[in-house]
């Protein structure tokens, strides 16, 4: 069990700067989920951590230990790779085996762990297998067991679920999140996939272009989010934006004029312009305080939802609403204005 700590990371490929100036405490036995998209940095930062790639500058932790000049092997971390990395030649009993006879434990130790491995993960009738007769599902968990055995001090998990198909991904969330539990272990977990990021994580490091945008719990990260980022990137829909003027303590909203609250209007502190941001399903409130009317553009069926696209003011915006619920060519949002999140129009932080 360990903590991992970050202090002013900076990693460099000549003079392009994939991670700048990093700092970041991973607590013992947290999920942490780190999330961005392509290119972002989220597994690099992994890499880092277990030694697969040299920092430019800064210092990794593990167990209040620096480990820059510390081989991976001697890091005490286990790396769940994308592919899997199996061997194919090899059952899967000797696939779980493999990192405990390169220890050099005795034959009936390495028997005892790769059994109660494999009876966590389901496994145990599949341990005479070759990696080709398994399903991809069943190769993750194989590739999880062999990470198992080392109790090792921190998980690493690099996209772990993306070869998956959707049904078996959902399983596989539940899976590792159990395995967590059980484990009582740190795991720090590299995804694109917002789903897995929200559902997963004690906690959500949210990376764009090797800057952490923000961290914190899954709710707050939806919810209360730094920027318009943040807002924009987790989400489906993502959080709509809209750029709206101020005038006389009111906020123009197509052919609406809207009234705030004192508070609203303290805390935007006299601006002429701000980004209102708002979910989408919060433009079908229960409790609105105004209608707004919307020329529907285009409207997707999701089972119990439906997902309908219109304009305010300039901006593409959509919003979640009842499958049952039925409209023509306009639609009336119900909306409550305590759901607006308001963000700087200049830095898109949020006010």
């Amino acid at each position: 069990m360990a903590k991992v700590t970050l202090k002013n990371v900076v990693k460099k490929y000549d003079t392009k700067t994939i991670i700048n100036d990093i700092s970041l405490e991973i607590r013992d036995k947290e999920f942490l989920v780190l999330v961005g998209s392509s290119g972002c940095g989220k597994s690099t930062i992994l890499r880092m951590i277990a030694g697969l790639e040299d920092i430019t500058s800064g210092e990794i932790y593990i167990d209040n230990k620096c480990v820059n000049n510390v081989h991976p092997k001697d890091r005490d971390i286990a790396f769940v790779f994308q592919s899997y990395a199996l061997y194919p030649h090899m059952t899967v009993y000797e696939n779980i085996a493999f990192p405990l006879k390169m220890r050099g434990l005795k034959k009936d130790e390495i028997d005892k762990k790769v059994k109660e491995a494999a009876e966590i993960l389901n496994l145990t009738e599949y341990l005479k297998r070759k990696p080709k007769q398994l399903s991809g599902g069943q190769r993750q968990r194989v590739a999880l067991g062999r990470a198992i055995v080392r109790s090792p001090k921190v998980f690493l998990m690099d996209e772990p679920l993306s070869n998956l198909d959707a049904k078996l991904r959902v399983q596989m969330r539940s899976e590792i999140k159990k395995l967590h539990e059980k484990l009582q272990t740190t795991f720090i977990y590299v995804t694109h996939d917002q789903t897995e990021a929200l559902t997963m994580g004690d906690r959500i490091v949210v990376l764009d272009k090797g800057v952490i945008q923000q961290v914190d719990e899954p709710e707050k990260i939806y919810y209360q989010p730094a920027n318009t980022f943040v807002g924009g990137f987790l989400g489906s829909p993502s959080m709509n934006f809209i750029n709206v003027k101020i005038e006389n303590n009111k906020i123009k909203f197509n052919e609406y004029d809207i009234c705030l609250s004192e508070e609203q209007l303290n805390r935007l502190k006299g601006r002429n312009e701000v980004i209102i941001g708002i979910r989408p399903e919060k433009m079908d409130s229960l409790c609105p305080n105004f209608e707004l009317d919307a020329d529907v553009e285009i409207s997707e069926m999701l089972g119990s939802e439906k997902i309908v696209y219109f304009n305010i003011n300039g901006s593409k915006c959509s919003a979640k609403i009842d499958a049952q619920r039925q409209f023509c060519k306009q639609i009336s949002l119900k909306i409550n204005t305590e759901d607006f999140l308001f963000f700087d129009s200049e830095s898109k932080e949020r006010i």
